[in-house]
């Protein structure tokens, strides 16, 4: 993905995609979570393929032997996380949202509780209200230079009745990549108490140098069959308008549910979706190890230019940081404050919950000399404040 041509400006404000098409003129957005980059070389030239070849229906619907992506997804995650997964367990989704209605909708009933780490993705705790699975929100505190998991609280909630555990790793919006022993315990819990663990690992593939990404399903066979596995290329390889996620389904019962209404009640992923992810994961590596070059310089710029008095910390994983602006005084909606005063779209913290109050998420995955004029916009906007 290297280039040594000028960023066209004005060719990224001529996107009609929600990133840019969001904001008004001379404003930079660095709120959803969409890369700037081109199109991976793979991507582009299987859907160029496809389309001068067959965009008749497609095979492979049936999915029971894990459909068309199945022994892709597989091959992948024994390539880059060292995971077996059983590729007979693999069901496509159009992303992960409609995967998690579907496996929630299947796997829990109406009125069960799900416990949910905060901050977390807007999108979740609105689903889990509109289902009638009570979110049970566990924070997660930033102690001791660390982000920690309150396991203690968590067991708690599944003691007074939750029945499912949404678990978003590496975690959204803070860049905390779970550890071997955090998951090993929540999956003792998930055994001990039947407790069904969704585990949403769409920033799997973005852990920079000295982390790992440790697939929930890999810890063992148990804990395999207790939870279901999420993920898609729309963060990786910036493919969220394809509209295709896959869902990795170790518990039997909940994959035969699936498998009983497939086609009817939850619709078919498109050819070109599928055509598209599966060239991104069979031969998208040589483009996304560039792309985590520049995303990796990137964090480090944000955490050196970041103005005083604002607090940021290096996420271990994703594109996205999360600050802390609630030392500069900005109040619970600072992202109000930079749209206005610094013409920077960034997303606001409180759509994440009550432990988002006074920050904002900065989406860095964009050309070096678009995030030295976001920085610089900030560095402006809090200069003088009090």
């Amino acid at each position: 993905m290297t280039r040594s041509d000028p960023v066209d400006l004005a060719a990224l404000r001529r996107r009609d995609g929600e990133k840019w098409a969001a904001v008004d003129d001379g404003v930079l957005p660095a709120w959803i979570a969409d890369m700037d980059f081109p199109v991976a070389p793979a991507v582009r030239d299987a859907l160029l393929h496809r389309v001068d070849t067959d965009l008749g229906y497609a095979t492979g619907y049936d999915e029971s032997d894990g459909g068309p992506l199945g022994h892709t997804f597989a091959d992948r995650t024994r390539r880059r996380f060292d995971w077996a997964a059983d590729p007979a367990h693999v069901r496509t989704f159009t992303d992960i949202n409609q995967a998690m209605q579907v496996v929630l909708h299947l796997g829990t009933t109406p009125g069960d509780p799900v416990v949910l780490h905060s901050p977390a993705c807007p999108p979740f705790a609105d689903v889990l209200v509109r289902l009638d699975r009570p979110p049970r929100l566990v924070p997660v505190v930033h102690r001791d230079d660390d982000w920690q998991l309150n396991l203690d609280r968590i067991a708690d909630e599944v003691r007074r009745g939750a029945r499912a555990l949404l678990l978003v790793n590496p975690h959204n919006p803070t860049g905390r990549v779970f550890r071997r022993a955090e998951l090993e315990w929540l999956a003792a819990l998930a055994v001990e108490h039947d407790l069904l663990v969704i585990s949403d690992e769409v920033h799997a593939d973005l852990v920079y140098e000295g982390g790992r990404h440790i697939p929930f399903a890999s810890l063992s066979p148990e804990a395999a069959a207790h939870s279901v596995t999420l993920t898609s290329g729309s963060k990786a390889f910036n493919l969220g308008g394809i509209r295709c996620a896959v869902a990795h389904i170790g518990v039997p019962r909940l994959r035969e549910a699936v498998d009983a209404h497939r086609g009817i009640l939850f619709g078919q992923v498109g050819v070109l979706a599928m055509t598209a992810l599966k060239a991104a994961w069979s031969s998208g590596d040589d483009w996304l190890d560039s792309v985590l070059g520049v995303i990796a310089r990137n964090r480090q710029q944000v955490h050196r230019d970041l103005p005083s008095p604002l607090v940021h910390r290096l996420p271990e994983a994703t594109f996205l940081s999360w600050i802390d602006c609630r030392p500069a005084g900005l109040g619970d909606d600072p992202a109000a404050f930079f749209a206005r005063e610094a013409r920077v779209m960034l997303f606001r913290g409180s759509d994440f919950g009550p432990e988002g109050r006074g920050h904002v998420r900065l989406n860095f995955a964009t050309e070096p000399e678009v995030l030295t004029e976001i920085l610089r916009r900030l560095n402006d906007a809090v200069t003088g404040l009090p």
